[in-house]
């Protein structure tokens, strides 16, 4: 299977087959109907007096009586879909109910996809606040940019459960993790590296953030958006600083000298990580030709990279990573949000904040190292299930430190839970498939 068009012919067919990616099981025994007691009337009234009881006192035992410990809720208005735009709200189902699947399978997390026909930004975060009490998370997916900065902002401070963007977040912290390693291969610091950043849209802005928070300098990172360099001598400079302060915020912090395009911008530049349009030829050879020796090259656009990895090599890179799959080095969100969002759900966080995802970043860029770190394995691949639980781990244990857990666990038993959860799905899978409760279509 070599083809995007095959592939999405085989995913046409087997999604209306399957009629849906995920379904609802039980998680308790039931061995006759008086069961149903106990999980139904009249047995159910307790846990719901005790809840309410306890929330009256302060302390909210939903998270320890009901599923609510182990949800997320995977929201989106179907505003920027993939590569495909503003879709809708249906057409936007499939990729929020894969989303769910994946986090299930990888991190173990119950994850229900939720499609909301609704545009304006503060309806839209009244709909999701009055959804919060039945999700232990939020993860908003596939909406436009800059509303999605403004939504994310005032959920985060609006709920008392973790929210986070994974369109952001989660690109940004698995690209950093791949940018820390692929420094130690080419033996440069993060202070030193000139960086530029093609595409100004939700990824990149979150990039930048995180890169500074690893040690790289805003004076050395250069963002180019379509309209070429960004910088305070832009003519659409005042327009930017009303309708997209967050990129307003990173013209104003690096400022760079330099105006013109992508070619002009990664002249003498140590690091590309390119979040833009679908290529080829998006980032061309001879520009690449004009980076520093050793450069790294990250062309992120799916389903078609900036420039294809052997362009990008043949040009002098040294380090390439894509999105795909079929090309070492893949940079995918998959090694972030299942593995973050189990260790807050783990110990039932309150919020992330960008210190969690620093820690999770992190956590992957030492396990590739520990595990064979090189120029064509930068990061894991989504199949090494230990990654996801050391990932996990890190992150509820710096929830627990900055005080944002409501539960407090030991790091035994944090491993201990977190392993079993995110072993159980596939061991539900084997069974399934052994059992032909799931048939396979040819």
């Amino acid at each position: 299977m070599d083809s995007v068009q095959d592939w999405g012919k085989i995913s046409l067919d087997l999604h209306k087959r399957y009629r849906g990616k995920i379904e609802i099981v039980a998680k308790v025994p039931i061995k006759d109907l008086n069961d149903f007691s106990i999980w139904y009337t009249p047995g159910v009234a307790e846990p719901s007096k005790a809840i309410a009881r306890d929330i009256e006192n302060g302390l909210d035992t939903s998270f320890e009586y009901t599923y609510r410990w182990n949800s997320v809720a995977v929201i989106s208005d179907g505003t920027r879909v993939l590569g495909l735009g503003d879709i809708g709200a249906e057409a936007a189902l499939p990729v929020m109910e894969g989303k769910a699947l994946l986090f299930k399978y990888l991190g173990g997390v119950d994850a229900i996809p939720l499609v909301i026909r609704e545009k304006d930004p503060d309806k839209f975060i009244y709909i999701v606040k009055a959804l919060e009490a039945s999700f232990g998370g939020i993860n908003l997916e596939d909406i436009e940019s800059p509303k999605c900065f403004y939504i994310l902002e005032k959920l985060q401070q609006l709920l008392d459960i973790p929210v986070w963007h994974d369109d952001q977040q989660g690109t940004a912290l698995v690209v950093v993790a791949a940018m820390i390693n692929a420094l130690k291969v080419v033996g440069k610091k993060a202070e030193d590296a000139r960086v530029v950043l093609v595409g100004a849209g939700a990824a990149n802005i979150a990039i930048y953030r995180y890169l500074k928070l690893v040690g790289f300098k805003p004076k050395n990172i250069v963002m180019v958006d379509s309209k070429g360099v960004l910088n305070l001598r832009r003519r659409d400079i005042d327009d930017m600083k009303m309708y997209n302060p967050w990129k307003y915020r990173i013209a104003l912090e690096t400022d760079p000298e330099i105006d013109g395009g992508i070619a002009e911008a990664l002249k003498g530049a140590d690091a590309l990580i390119a979040m833009s349009r679908p290529g080829p030829n998006v980032i061309k050879k001879e520009w690449i030709r004009e980076m520093n020796n050793n450069a790294i090259v990250f062309a992120c656009a799916n389903p078609v990279p900036e420039i294809w990895p052997w362009e990008a090599k043949e040009a002098g890179a040294r380090i390439v990573a894509t999105g795909r799959s079929d090309f070492p080095n893949q940079v995918n969100n998959c090694l972030g949000f299942p593995a973050v969002f189990r260790g807050v759900l783990s110990v039932a966080a309150r919020k992330m904040v960008d210190e969690m995802f620093i820690a999770a970043a992190q956590a992957i860029a030492r396990y590739t190292e520990e595990t064979g770190l090189s120029e064509d394995r930068i990061v894991p691949s989504v199949n090494e299930v230990e990654v996801y639980v050391r990932e996990a781990v890190a992150v509820a244990e710096k929830a627990i430190e900055l005080g944002l857990a409501r539960r407090n666990i030991a790091r035994k038993e944090l491993e201990y839970e977190i392993k079993c959860l995110v072993e159980r799905p596939r061991k539900y899978m084997d069974i399934a498939l052994r059992e032909n409760l799931i048939p396979i279509y040819k």
